[in-house]
């Protein structure tokens, strides 16, 4: 390993701990990285047509692999489009290396074309942020390694001073290695059991930080042999099917108000990986309720309002085995009463007779995509309804930003998943404002030859602010998206666009889109209105 550049042994190293993909927009300062990308088999740069979309794919990379995903950005506005997406990493938990370029040491500080302070600019949205030097670079890409992916993941910022790229890297190289989470101490493990046996309701809320450990199957089982009711946030949609007997349904979304009716019967939450960047405690809980958590974190939330019986910090799965250990009866609840609610709130959501709104139209896409395939979703009313009414049968295959919930990442989202899992059928819900945001990465779908279908639910209308006006009783202004007609044309940047009225046409069309060997947009013109009576509902009285 002796004599190679920076260059080279910045993306050896980043392929060796698993990196396939480093997504951005180059630049000149870039140019020896892409050789060596070129050069080194196994990892590949993938051109993108802005940078925040980029950064999003890098994102959902990190989520899908568990290994950091990684994107570049140049100076300036490269890397202020870059942190649209690196916010993203930090806020819904993606392990994240965002590179970007820097300027040379005799120019820090001083006045010069499309120079700002990129440590400045990326320390309150990463992790950290470091600046990379040919002596010590090994450790500190191992280091940012470890760092975007301990305790709750996040996005590493990496600063590549102008000129680095071509010095002879010093050291033999450091692999990265994952690091391991800390035993829980058995003072809270005792606290957490001794609360779980005193409770005669406890309801269990799974969150975002259990998704990438495997323990589904085990969160299942507890919920099975105590008969406990399980909600979830959104990002967590997966990691018990909605066809369980336990299941109560997800939190803030859809309809809350009747998942609501279960956890206020409840005497007791426990929070297993629940992190309250989706939904404060406060929100939902009612005042008074007590909280043990299980997290890799503190919990966040007034303790003059929800006691915290038991915090339990570190190792999510050793608390859960604690639980599991725990020889008590069944609890007090009646799941056939949280059965019967999650059915009438099933049939609420169910699609509305000679109407095609968006209820149908994801009822039709459910229909056709493959049970293991991926759905990514960009931010509107549309992802309300995705939360609560999409049967998603294990973690990862729906894909959501909530945490963030940056608009324009269902479309990147995308793409990054069928690149990491080529061998699934992957599509994207998008809005019509959503997608307005990042059209132009259909594009990047085309040179990649990536057969994707983007749904576009059409209604020319921001439907969440829209209804948030109207409940206020203000005039509606500044929500439509366009007086009226469709997205444009037969085709976008060379994707053929179908557009259908009605959910049999929506079908046929979805149907001859999935066998497309590339990428393609069905357009479904919705009503809108649908989501007035299922969204933004209080999750407590």
């Amino acid at each position: 390993m002796s004599g190679e550049t920076v260059a080279l042994r910045l993306v050896r190293g980043l392929r060796d701990m698993g990196v396939r993909h480093v997504f951005g927009v180059p630049s000149g300062g870039w140019v020896d990285y892409m050789e060596a990308l070129r050069e080194t088999d196994g990892i590949d740069f993938v051109l993108t047509s802005h940078e925040g979309g980029a950064s999003f794919m890098a994102d959902v990379c990190g989520r899908l692999t568990g290994a950091p995903g990684v994107c570049f950005g140049t100076f300036g506005p490269g890397a202020t489009n870059l942190s649209t997406g690196v916010g993203g990493a930090l806020l819904d938990r993606s392990p994240m290396i965002a590179l970007t370029d820097e300027m040379p040491a005799a120019m820090r500080g001083r006045v010069t074309q499309m120079g700002i302070d990129h440590q400045a600019l990326f320390a309150p949205i990463t992790k950290k942020t470091v600046r990379l030097d040919a002596a010590n670079m090994d450790a500190i890409l191992a280091d940012a390694a470890a760092v975007a992916l301990e305790g709750r993941a996040g996005p590493v910022h990496v600063g590549l001073p102008v000129g680095l790229s071509a010095e002879i890297a010093g050291g033999e190289g450091a692999a990265a290695v994952a690091p391991t989470p800390p035993a829980p101490d058995a003072a809270q493990l005792d606290a957490l059991v001794a609360a779980f046996r005193a409770a005669r309701k406890p309801v269990l809320a799974v969150g975002l930080s259990a998704t990438r450990l495997g323990i589904e199957g085990r969160i299942a089982a507890l919920a099975e042999r105590f008969a406990l009711p399980v909600v979830l946030t959104p990002m967590a949609k997966g990691m018990l099917p909605e066809s369980h007997a336990s299941y109560a349904g997800v939190l803030f979304h859809a309809l809350s108000d009747e998942v609501g009716k279960t956890h206020a019967e409840a005497d007791l939450v426990v929070a297993i990986g629940y992190d309250p960047v989706e939904f404060n405690y406060e929100s939902w809980m009612r005042d008074g309720l007590p909280l043990a958590s299980v997290d890799v974190a503190p919990v966040d939330v007034d303790r003059a309002r929800h006691p915290v019986v038991a915090e339990v910090v570190g190792d999510i799965a050793a608390g859960l085995a604690a639980l599991e250990a725990v020889q008590a009866p069944r609890k007090d609840w009646a799941l056939d009463a949280v059965a019967a609610r999650k059915a009438a709130m099933f049939q609420r959501m169910r699609p509305q007779a000679g109407r095609m709104g968006p209820c149908a139209a994801l009822e039709v896409l459910r229909d056709v995509l493959p049970e293991d395939g991926i759905m990514t979703c960009d931010v509107g009313a549309h992802t309300h309804l995705i939360g609560q009414k999409w049967p998603t049968p294990a973690p990862g295959l729906q894909i959501m930003t909530n945490g963030w919930s940056a608009m324009g990442f269902g479309l990147p989202a995308a793409i990054a998943a069928k690149l990491c899992r080529p061998e699934q059928k992957v599509c994207a819900v998008v809005g019509d404002g959503g997608f307005l945001m990042t059209v132009g990465e259909l594009a990047t779908a085309v040179r990649e030859k990536l057969p994707i279908v983007v749904l576009v639910l059409t209604d020319n209308d921001l439907a969440l602010i829209r209804i948030k006006q109207q409940r206020k009783q203000n005039p509606i202004y500044g929500t439509p998206v366009r007086e009226e007609g469709t997205i444009g044309g037969p085709s976008l940047f060379g994707v053929p666009v179908t557009t259908a009225a009605t959910p049999e046409a929506l079908r046929a069309a979805l149907v001859e889109a999935f066998a497309a060997d590339g990428p393609r947009i069905v357009e479904a013109l919705v009503d809108s209105r649908e989501y007035d009576g299922l969204v933004l509902r209080k999750d407590k009285p």
